[in-house]
């Protein structure tokens, strides 16, 4: 029975962790905003979604955005830019903010009633791993049907919850071999 790989690229592999590439698929699922924020497009882009509603301020603070209403409506109107600091404030904010409002759509998306979204799996690449050390892994398809405990780390942008919920949630459908798919190159799924 497979278990947690304790030293991965020991012998040459390469990969990431098969959460990590399920979380940047998810990423480009929510569709965040395209323009760095270091840009004044991409920093005004921020601002609005933070605060174009009251219950969007609250969530702004509630995810770490400490900087007084003054100084946002000074960054709006170009008066002040704000620091390095407070654009990486900013920049947190409106990821968990964002993940945090799309999370019940993608949610709905990717399990689409009980049908679930087809994930496909690119395994760890082994080509500089010695031939009799290389695990028998290949590419794999597989219907995923419950999305929520990943969905929901994912949310909470809670790297070991969702670490949690791909190895002991998605891959262990994968049969005797889950664990040879804690590692990949790439995951694909689109909702």
């Amino acid at each position: 029975m497979p278990d947690r790989n304790l030293e991965f690229g020991k012998f040459g592999a390469r990969g990431i962790k098969g959460y990590e590439a399920a979380a940047r698929q998810l990423d480009q699922l929510a569709a965040f905003i395209a323009s760095p924020a270091t840009t004044r497009r991409g920093m005004l882009a921020r601002l609005h979604y933070l605060t174009r509603t009251d219950h969007a301020r609250a969530a702004a603070r509630e995810a770490g955005l400490t900087v007084t209403d003054r100084t946002l409506k000074r960054w709006a109107e170009g008066k002040v830019s704000p620091s390095k600091k407070s654009l990486a404030q900013l920049e947190d904010a409106y990821r968990q903010v964002r993940r945090h409002n799309v999370a019940r759509h993608l949610l709905q998306r990717l399990n689409r009633q009980g049908r679930g979204t087809r994930v496909e799996f690119h395994p760890l690449n082994q080509s500089q791993v010695p031939r009799p050390l290389q695990r028998d892994v290949s590419f794999r398809t597989l219907n995923v049907r419950h999305w929520d405990r990943m969905v929901q780390a994912w949310a909470a942008d809670d790297d070991e919850a969702m670490d949690e919920a791909w190895f002991d949630g998605i891959t262990v459908d994968l049969g005797s071999d889950y664990g040879a798919y804690e590692y990949v190159m790439n995951i694909g799924f689109a909702a």
